[in-house]
């Protein structure tokens, strides 16, 4: 199968503006100049070739998404709505969810926190393709201190770092592919300050010490900067939200190689809609509290160089995991490039979830995740809301119109 025709964004730096992109299975074979196509053999020859001629459509490397909950309905109370809805409505939503993600041209995701093993055996679901979405790395539960942000949708609590080791390892045996430690409160928990420290250095430094000897990824919710710097110094690969980060932590996060998964979406959303779409109170007065100084941290780390990769914080109020586009436009809003905003949900996303070698770009013997755009995202970051067809390994989630020679 080839694509053809097509402006190709290729996730390295590198914008062709006719190209030609050959896969065979579920690999990427060879990226072309367009009029390459039309003089090879197997095309020029008899038989019958499948090519996609996309002229004046663009083509990206398939979006990552770094952070978000497929089993949360992004309704005004997502933890309040799990709870009222059936154990089968629950696993039948997030299902949904996870085929909306990908025909949004989400191709890979990190859910980072399913209640009770649903974002485990929807992952089995979707590698078996019992049902559609992306490609998947789950955290199984969130290692919590007692009563701490994560405990309401059924993190494991834990209070000395014996127990965040044994928490850790419960996960790794259920089949986590991450673990993640909550340093801080949270906006979303009642009764928890977001800048407040929660799991200490030493807590998670055990989960992240059983994480490593597993070869498995490590992420953090940190908001407050006290708590940030803990989970830095605990050697956590990503930092999410990083609402309060200093010069201090920002230093941190470049000498370490930390990356930051900003989420700036999820606070965007909250204030967008308002009380009156029936966001509890203090969900509302905590999201006015940090917003200014959300974007300012962002603002630092990317102006200091510190590594950014996409995540939308997805099933939060009126912010589902399908609409990463919310959050590249926020980062754009902030004064991020759309070029670099792209590369934040392909290249460096890719790299932060150690899959580099697989997907985030678009070259020969990478797996074909690719989306086709009807308009330009580097113009306008909106454009990754035009979707046309999504590739996964290979395999169309759309069929356009094909032609045969």
């Amino acid at each position: 199968m080839y694509l053809s025709n097509v402006r190709l964004i290729d996730g390295t730096g590198r914008v062709w503006e006719q190209a030609a992109i050959q896969i065979e299975g579920d690999r990427i074979v060879a990226v072309l100049d367009a009029a390459e196509v039309f003089a090879l053999p197997e095309v020029a020859g008899p038989g019958s070739i499948d090519i996609h001629d996309l002229a004046g459509k663009t083509v990206l490397p398939g979006l990552i998404n770094c952070h978000t909950h497929l089993c949360l309905d992004g309704s005004a109370d997502p933890e309040g709505a799990w709870k009222r809805r059936s154990p089968t409505e629950n696993v039948l939503l997030a299902a949904k969810h996870a085929e909306a993600t990908l025909q949004a041209g989400i191709t890979t995701v990190r859910d980072l926190g399913g209640p009770e093993g649903v974002d485990l055996g929807l992952r089995e679901a979707v590698n078996g393709g019992l049902v559609p979405g992306p490609r998947m790395l789950v955290s199984g539960q969130v290692l919590c201190m007692t009563g701490g942000h994560g405990h309401l949708l059924g993190g494991r609590e834990v209070d000395s770092p014996d127990e965040a080791r044994k928490g850790a390892r419960e996960q790794l045996k259920a089949g986590a592919d991450v673990i993640k430690v909550m340093a801080t409160g949270g906006v979303m928990t009642p009764g928890v300050e977001p800048g407040a420290a929660q799991l200490t250095m030493e807590e998670m430094r055990a989960a992240v010490q059983e994480a490593e000897k597993a070869g498995k990824l490590t992420a953090t919710h940190a908001q407050g900067t006290m708590g940030i710097k803990n989970a830095i110094r605990a050697g956590v690969d990503s930092v999410e939200h990083g609402i309060y980060l200093d010069n201090e932590a920002i230093d941190m996060m470049l000498e370490r190689g930390t990356y930051l998964v900003p989420t700036l979406a999820a606070v965007h959303h909250i204030l967008e809609a308002g009380i009156e779409a029936g966001i509890p109170a203090f969900i509302i007065e905590k999201a006015e509290r940090v917003s200014e100084a959300h974007v300012k941290s962002f603002q630092r780390a990317q102006e200091a160089g510190v590594r950014i990769a996409a995540g939308n914080d997805g099933g939060t109020p009126f912010n589902l995991g399908d609409n990463l586009a919310s959050e590249l436009e926020c980062m754009a809003a902030a004064g991020m490039s759309p070029a670099k905003a792209l590369d934040a949900a392909h290249r460096t996303a890719a790299e932060l979830l150690r899959m580099a070698d697989q997907i985030g770009t678009v070259e020969p013997g990478k797996l074909a995740d690719l989306v086709v755009l009807d308009a330009d995202p580097l113009a306008d970051i909106s454009a990754v809301r035009s979707v046309h067809l999504v590739i996964k390994a290979g395999q169309p989630v759309h069929q356009p119109h094909r032609q045969s020679g």
